[in-house]
């Protein structure tokens, strides 16, 4: 029997980025969850993928939603990601960003931004992963937020 806790706690062990995924809910309002489930699937055509826990108060925005943006964050973005983890009631709230032509936000200041129609969901337990065509895409230098072991890090300087 895998003990649950200890699971989470073998997969903490693999560092990860960190994102903040949005789209808007059924009455166009905008909706923010921070995410590190997520991945590259495939180039030709551009696929990208990530998981939402069938538990989280934004599951049917984004179940119900044709797309959505991933917005991967830089060094120093700790905050703005622990905005998004929590059940604030608005995440957006003093936070910069603009509305797509379908409602989808885009917030301003990520490391990369990457708007995606949705390609597929699928069933993966107690989450839904889901697969996103990429539309189109940005990126700026700079260094990643990182989340290892339950906590944020950055990268070392090199030598």
């Amino acid at each position: 029997m895998i003990d649950p806790r200890e699971y989470r706690s073998a997969l903490g062990r693999f560092a990860t980025g960190v994102t903040i995924i949005t789209t808007c809910d059924s009455d166009g309002r905008p909706v923010g969850i921070t995410a590190n489930s997520f991945s590259s699937v495939s180039l030709d055509p551009p696929l990208v993928l990530w998981s939402l826990a069938r538990s989280s108060r934004s599951l049917d925005a984004f179940t119900g939603s044709g797309g959505f943006a991933i917005h991967i964050l830089g060094k120093g973005q700790e905050d703005l990601a622990m905005r998004f983890a929590t059940r604030a009631a608005d995440k957006f709230a003093e936070c910069a960003y603009d509305c797509k032509h379908d409602g989808i936000p885009l917030l301003d200041e990520c490391l990369a931004r990457i708007e995606c129609t949705k390609h597929h969901q699928y069933d993966g337990g107690d989450h839904v992963i889901f697969i996103g065509e990429v539309e189109s895409f940005h990126h700026r230098e700079g260094h990643p937020l990182l989340f290892f072991g339950g906590q944020f890090h950055s990268l070392a300087a090199s030598d």
